[in-house]
């Protein structure tokens, strides 16, 4: 099965639980969500399915690490279950980071980590659905503002979600950084402040 791909690397993850631990990225074409502030608009394309699956499962076979990112763009927007198999199949530890705005690969193993970063009220009005929020392991929001927290406990509130809970602070402006350093305290939720920008790693 073929991929739409803009690049396999090997880093340090920086954001949530897995936080420092070394990792092979994969990062997807295509994204439908139109985040204004995305960090990864030249992702947004897909037309171009450049990678099988063995190609992909060769170059991260060239890295010393065993978790693997499954990143974008927005992943689930294709078919990831071949990907997974493969994956699995090798013995690789799997993480996938989504919108929540596409559904989940059918076959997906309950040991596949699910980071939902879920993106409410974007431009192109894709709907956070259901049950990616919950089969979440975790929740990463991106916070900007007030709002963004009062749609993030909105939605805690909504489905009783009992899992961790990080808050990522838009471009790292300071403004942001300190309503989240305040709201974690508030409510003893998490920070994310992607330390892998920090150590100048991708």
């Amino acid at each position: 099965m073929n991929y739409a791909i803009n690049e396999i690397f090997h880093s340090i993850q920086g954001e949530a639980t897995y936080t420092g631990t070394p990792s092979a990225f994969i990062r997807l074409q295509g994204c439908g969500v139109g985040c204004p502030w995305c960090d990864s608009k030249p992702t947004w394309d897909s037309s171009d399915f450049n990678h099988t699956t063995e190609s992909i499962l060769d170059e991260i076979g060239t890295y010393s690490c065993g978790h693997v990112v499954v990143t974008g763009g927005e992943p689930l927007e294709q078919n990831l279950s071949h990907l997974l198999k493969g994956l699995e199949f090798y013995g690789y530890s799997v993480q996938i980071e989504t919108s929540g705005t596409a559904d989940l690969p059918i076959l997906l193993k309950d040991d596949v980590w699910i980071t939902l970063s879920p993106k409410f009220n974007m431009p192109n009005k894709k709907e956070v659905l259901h049950e990616v929020i919950l089969r979440a392991n975790e929740v990463k929001m991106p916070v900007g503002k007030q709002k963004d927290i009062e749609t993030l406990k909105n939605m805690i509130e909504k489905y009783h979600l009992d899992v961790p809970i990080y808050l990522q602070p838009l471009s790292l402006s300071k403004k942001a950084t300190k309503l989240c350093v305040e709201t974690c305290k508030k409510y003893n939720w998490n920070l994310s402040i992607q330390t892998h920008k920090y150590i100048e790693e991708r």
